[in-house]
């Protein structure tokens, strides 16, 4: 088993749960730790089933990318160029210039910790759990969700790598329809019509992404379906596409 990010002071966290801001996230948490026989799991695994890889994302490399961290980081870069450039050319004192370039700094600050904030809290609630049979994915810090999606279910997957993390795409076959909103920021980004769930900012998704095609094409093989694949393989973009044949539709989303 692989989850990162094992937290400890389970005295600290009931205490929380119990203050009105921040007793939400923290009583959800706890309930979904304290009460569920496996962690990120609704239940006890069916009996020959077992448990592939689990963990969470990677909260820094989530807050560059599903929350654009790195984007705003530019942004306020490159406004504080600007005000810079333009306070030269018109004759401002080298004072003036510091005070409106400290007072940007303040606030690119305090932008970039919010989103560091919610990108922690986000990775904290996210609990991916790949068995020999589904992908389980849970997720939502105010509003947990958690969405079970067996592999006989799954067109195809795509992995972006990031380095060692990377970002894996799911796509369900057939009609199943899942809600894009439920699933932000965990869900593969501009697909309105027919949203795609996501695996963000993985740790080791090579092999991840290795393990998810091998269990895949091992249940097809076992239903006698054709198409899926053992290993992942390069797609034209510069994510990495593996394709199964599809399967009946069913009830994916559970709220907790």
């Amino acid at each position: 088993m692989d989850v990162s990010g094992k937290a400890g002071g389970g005295g600290l966290r009931r205490l929380l749960a119990r203050a009105p801001v921040v007793g939400r996230f923290f009583r959800n948490e706890i309930d979904g730790r304290d009460f569920t026989p496996v962690e990120g799991l609704p239940g006890l695994l069916p009996r020959g089933e077992k448990l592939l890889w689990q963990g969470r994302p990677h909260w820094f490399t989530l807050a560059r990318t599903a929350f654009f961290g790195d984007w705003v980081a530019i942004y306020f870069g490159a406004l504080a160029a600007w005000r810079v450039t333009d306070g030269f050319s018109a004759g401002a004192s080298p004072d003036r210039i510091a005070a409106e370039t400290a007072g940007l700094a303040v606030m690119a600050v305090v932008c970039l910790g919010l989103i560091g904030l919610v990108a922690w809290a986000t990775a904290r609630a996210a609990v991916y759990t790949l068995t020999s049979r589904r992908l389980v994915m849970r997720v939502g810090a105010a509003l947990p969700v958690t969405l079970n999606l067996p592999f006989r279910q799954i067109a195809n997957v795509a992995m972006k790598s990031r380095g060692d993390r990377g970002d894996i795409a799911v796509s369900p076959a057939g009609e199943v329809r899942i809600a894009y909103l439920m699933l932000m920021p965990h869900a593969r980004p501009w697909r309105f019509m027919k949203p795609q769930p996501m695996l963000r900012a993985v740790p080791d998704a090579h092999r991840v992404a290795r393990l998810m095609g091998e269990a895949i094409a091992a249940v097809q093989a076992e239903e006698g379906l054709a198409g899926a694949p053992a290993t992942t393989r390069p797609a034209k973009t510069p994510a990495t596409d593996a394709r199964t044949s599809g399967g009946r539709s069913g009830g994916l989303i559970a709220a907790e």
